[in-house]
């Protein structure tokens, strides 16, 4: 199964900060400072990008996903791993 790792993982954001336009974010923007989100918004939206896209983010790897291009770029390449 394919996903549109972009469309997801700006999903997940929406679903989190509704308010924010995502299209004026910039891709190496850190996330959490971009859309003023604290540590457990960023969790909800870890979990959220996780239940769409079948990719769960160990928290040893937060800081691959801390911008939006961070976050394709790791969904992209787990996607479709064997999950442990």
């Amino acid at each position: 199964m394919s996903i549109d790792t972009p469309a997801a993982v700006r999903a997940a954001l929406a679903g989190i900060a509704p308010e924010a336009d995502l299209d004026t974010v910039p891709g190496d923007a850190d996330l959490q400072e971009e859309l003023d989100l604290d540590s457990m918004d960023f969790l909800n939206f870890l979990i959220a990008l996780g239940e769409r896209t079948g990719v769960r983010v160990p928290e040893s790897d937060y800081a691959q996903v801390r911008t939006l291009d961070g976050c394709v770029a790791y969904v992209a390449s787990h996607a479709g791993a064997p999950r442990g």
